[in-house]
């Protein structure tokens, strides 16, 4: 279990994966279950695929405008996305392109829901101890299915993002 989130019943869920696949769907859409329950599928994921992560999402802040999606890959590429860009699908579906994932610039790492205003600055760590912090804001607005900027430049080679934390 890697996420918990607090919702309010008439949300949207928002998941996404390392292969940069993610799927907007319906909170109703999950049905309520016992405690003991598998649970149901939010997105089906290929092979070698995982979730990277997830969040809830209010759509009247959607169609305001107010919340993006922040996706940081595992070479140091990253970029915010209006939630706009997302269309609501049923659950377990295989959802739409979220970021190019390509060999330059790894996997996705790290996945947020953000207020488009906020004011935090981000750090990223790397596997041999680089660390880097960056204002939010600093970091471009792109479209859904687009690989982003860099972030981070590797001192030491075969390095790679391992972590990403809002400050």
């Amino acid at each position: 279990l890697m996420w918990v989130r607090t919702s309010g019943g008439n949300d949207d869920v928002m998941i996404i994966t390392s292969l940069g696949q993610s799927i907007r769907f319906k909170e109703k859409d999950i049905r309520p279950m016992g405690r003991t329950a598998a649970g149901v599928h939010g997105i089906r994921l290929k092979k070698d695929d995982y979730v990277v992560g997830m969040d809830v999402v209010d759509p009247k802040l959607v169609d305001k405008g107010l919340i993006e999606l922040l996706i940081v890959t595992g070479d140091g590429f990253g970029k915010r996305t209006a939630l706009k860009f997302y269309k609501v699908q049923h659950r377990s579906g295989s959802g739409v392109k979220t970021a190019k994932v390509t060999k330059k610039t790894g996997p996705v790492i790290g996945a947020f829901i953000v207020n488009r205003s906020d004011e935090r600055d981000i750090m990223l760590v790397s596997t041999k101890g680089q660390v880097i912090r960056l204002p939010f804001a600093s970091i471009s607005t792109q479209g859904r299915a687009t690989q982003g900027v860099r972030l981070m430049r590797f001192k030491e080679p075969n390095d790679q993002v391992s972590n990403v934390t809002f400050v």
